[in-house]
């Protein structure tokens, strides 16, 4: 693996799933690594396991709902390490549990938005103004299939948020470009995370679980989930120094998702 001594890289949503497996790759490859979620113990066996291979990394727990919690890994990896360099943005999920449009309040779709994007965007904002003076950084946002299409049985704001994501990948992009800043967009499909309840899934598609299952399994061209793990390697490339010529981009790492 590539050697990233001396710089900086903060994980949201860092203490289970695809933020988890980042955070280790990075903290591997030579990265000093803040992770942050609302979730102390997953964070602190996060930074166990990146001390344990020699590395070094800071837990952070911070509400990416919060305004000022959503910057506060940023604000700590600055005062802690001195700077960021590479921020991966994999704050997502729903809010509430009514997403039905018929009956959803207000505060159900506005904080599930929030969480999607609005998030994203506080965070990244903390860091801009480092990497624009450095002339370097990589920022890193984690999409969804639901980032370029609807799904059977998707959540409204969660659908919203992740295409609204896309929009702020590519502007951002283009805005930054000039600073040696890239920004890219990284959409799982399936993934082996906490994040699936298939009992959820299934009620609102209104099958059973077994054929929610088998529907997500023949959803992309492998007919298999991801592992976590697997979404790493092209978030590694992304952030190095390889990845200084992509930007602006929307790339599934999905098993051919709904091609």
């Amino acid at each position: 693996m590539r050697d990233a001594s001396g710089r900086i890289a903060v994980v949201t949503g860092g203490g289970r799933g695809i933020g988890r497996a980042t955070a280790l790759r990075l903290a591997r490859e030579g990265h000093a690594v803040v992770v942050s979620s609302r979730t102390q113990s997953d964070l602190d066996a996060v930074v166990a396991q990146i001390e344990a291979d020699g590395g070094r990394g800071l837990a952070v727990v911070a509400d990416a709902l919060d305004r000022d919690g959503a910057r506060r890994p940023v604000t700590a990896a600055i005062e802690a390490f001195g700077g960021v360099d590479v921020l991966v943005n994999n704050v997502g999920g729903s809010v509430g549990r009514d997403h039905d449009p018929f009956t959803m309040d207000d505060d159900t779709f506005e904080r599930t938005l929030t969480m999607n994007l609005t998030s994203a965007w506080w965070t990244t904002s903390a860091a801009l103004g480092g990497m624009r003076d450095r002339g370097w950084g990589r920022i890193v946002m984690i999409g969804s299939g639901a980032a370029r299409s609807s799904t059977p049985g998707g959540r409204l704001g969660y659908t919203a948020g992740k295409h609204g994501l896309v929009g702020l990948t590519r502007q951002l992009a283009q805005a930054t470009a000039r600073h040696g800043i890239t920004v890219n967009c990284v959409c799982p499909g399936w993934t082996n995370t906490s994040m699936i309840d298939w009992q959820a899934i299934a009620a609102r598609q209104g099958v059973t679980v077994e054929e929610a299952q088998s529907e997500a399994l023949a959803a992309n061209a492998q007919g298999r989930i991801l592992e976590p793990e697997e979404l790493t390697g092209m978030i590694s490339l992304l952030v190095g120094d390889d990845g200084g010529g992509i930007t602006g981009q929307v790339i599934g790492v999905d098993g051919g998702y709904a091609i």
